[in-house]
């Protein structure tokens, strides 16, 4: 398993935002240098996470980007979804089908069910992750594993 740049840094980039404060907006130019990315792709990952709602962008002396709700509302797991998907699609076994147009395996395969049982784990943390328990020191962060048994 594996996440992409853009998960990782449009994670971080609204991270950024969100620790600038509430009414506070963030430049492109701000989150690029802060991250460590070029402008063009934070604008590019900016326009992902404003195209699912979770910042908004404000035009003006103050411009910049802010989040569009409270970071407690945004849930990780719909971040996640925006800027690239979950690990484990329904197409997954057409993608991963070999040279033929239908995977060998495909009417009964274990493998199958381990991905499945994977992105259901990933799915609960992820769902139970607000931006909001991200916004604290890494030893603070208490991600809902102890439910997982």
């Amino acid at each position: 398993m594996k996440l992409s740049s853009h998960e990782e840094y449009g994670l971080r980039c609204l991270l950024r935002i969100g620790f600038a404060g509430e009414g506070t907006s963030v430049t492109i130019p701000e989150i690029s240098q802060a991250e460590g990315v070029s402008t063009a792709y934070a604008a590019k990952l900016l326009r992902m996470l404003r195209r699912g709602g979770f910042v908004k962008s404000v035009r003006g002396k103050d411009g910049g980007y802010r989040l569009a709700r409270p970071a407690g509302e945004i849930v990780i797991g719909d971040v996640i979804d925006e800027l690239g998907g979950r690990f484990f699609r329904q197409d997954f076994c057409r993608q991963h089908a070999g040279y033929m147009e239908v995977c060998v395996n495909n009417v009964d395969c274990s493998v199958r069910s381990l991905w499945q049982a994977l992105q259901v784990v990933v799915d609960e943390v992820l769902e139970n992750t607000t931006l909001q328990d991200l916004m604290r020191r890494e030893r603070e962060v208490n991600v809902p594993v102890e439910s997982l048994g």
